[in-house]
């Protein structure tokens, strides 16, 4: 007798690895996080397939300045640590701080989360850290993706991007024309690494034997200083362009990839070089354990870490002291760390001794 094959077992989406109802539940707990962050110029809320965002009322001649990163190898760290509420912050200090160098005000944000399996605590506790730095810079959190992909992401691993929009007024915008020679540099105190080079740190902290809990000086254990989310420049340095001094600044650069040596020298014309005083303020703790640790030479100190300096302006010697008391009343730490100079023909431009 001929056997009527079996009919295979019935499949659904939640059996393929993806949970829709995981995924709802997020996007239930994060509404509140991110409403918090909503600007007046936003249109509608969450759950559209676009977001809106009304420029009219701000701006008579509209740019804007779009920029997007992510938080590099500093994401592993988060993980293995099961730290998810501050690598958010991260995301968008990286983004918002970048827009904000040619003077644009960041408007809005917008997310990528990807995972394997949707955990819904770890999600929300890493989209409410973006929805805080969002708040914290003024920006909305406007949309995003949470993409749950089995077989992509192993267990527990995530991944995050992030897209900020910013706008300026044509006549504000900053782009280092201004630029000129014996114009000074102010580099403003960074909260450490901030998202850079953490390759190099995480080599360095696993050769060390992972000591989390080493004292840096004052209390502040390594692992915090690590995980210290990058330091938000966009509210005080607006106010900042917004007040009696804004029109001195000629040019800024946010300290990322790159460090020193090839961050403030993007917004200098060519034909003119910096010299930078390494003297000028003291290496913060962390950096300091990490090059002594990975006995990592200076030069790569420089070219891969802030340093201590997380955003730097360039302005005008004669205005330079009245910048200085702007900042102090704005609480940001700051040094005036070099200059600007003629380059020294088609060679290195930025000497830092």
């Amino acid at each position: 007798m001929t056997q009527t094959p079996s009919a295979p077992s019935a499949l659904t989406y939640r059996d393929a690895g993806v949970d829709i109802d995981a995924g709802n539940e997020v996007v239930e707990r994060i509404k509140p996080l991110v409403k918090r962050s909503f600007r007046p110029e936003v249109m509608g809320g969450l759950g559209g397939f676009g977001a809106m965002f009304d420029l009219s009322a701000k701006y008579r001649e509209p740019v804007l300045v779009s920029g997007t990163d992510g938080v590099g190898t500093k994401l592993k760290l988060a993980q293995q640590l099961d730290r998810h509420d501050t690598i958010g912050i991260d995301l968008v200090a990286m983004c918002v701080n970048d827009v904000l160098v040619q003077g644009a005000e960041p408007l809005f944000f917008l997310d990528y989360f990807a995972t394997g399996k949707l955990d819904v605590d770890t999600t929300v506790a890493v989209v409410g850290g973006i929805a805080k730095g969002c708040e914290l810079s003024g920006c909305a959190l406007i949309g995003g993706e949470t993409a749950e992909m089995p077989d992509m992401y192993p267990p527990g691993e995530y991944d995050l991007a992030g897209f900020c929009v910013a706008g300026v007024e044509k006549s504000k915008i900053l782009d280092g024309a201004k630029v000129q020679e014996g114009d000074v540099l102010v580099g403003i105190a960074s909260s450490g690494p901030h998202s850079n080079g953490y390759s190099l740190i995480r080599r360095i902290y696993d050769r060390a034997g992972r000591p989390a809990d080493l004292d840096l000086g004052n209390g502040v254990k390594l692992i915090d200083a690590l995980m210290e989310p990058t330091r938000l420049y966009v509210k005080p340095i607006l106010e900042l362009l917004g007040g009696a001094h804004g029109g001195d600044i000629h040019a800024m650069a946010h300290i990322t990839g790159g460090g020193l040596t090839e961050n403030i020298i993007r917004v200098v014309p060519d034909g003119l070089g910096l010299d930078i005083d390494a003297a000028a303020w003291t290496l913060p703790p962390v950096f300091q354990w990490l090059q002594r640790e990975g006995n990592v030479p200076s030069e790569d100190m420089w070219r891969t870490f802030n340093c201590g300096i997380g955003f730097v302006l360039i302005v005008p010697q004669a205005a330079a002291a009245a910048i200085g008391d702007e900042l102090d009343r704005l609480a940001l730490p700051h040094w005036t760390i070099g200059k600007v100079v003629t380059a020294a023909g088609e060679g290195e431009r930025v000497r830092i001794g």
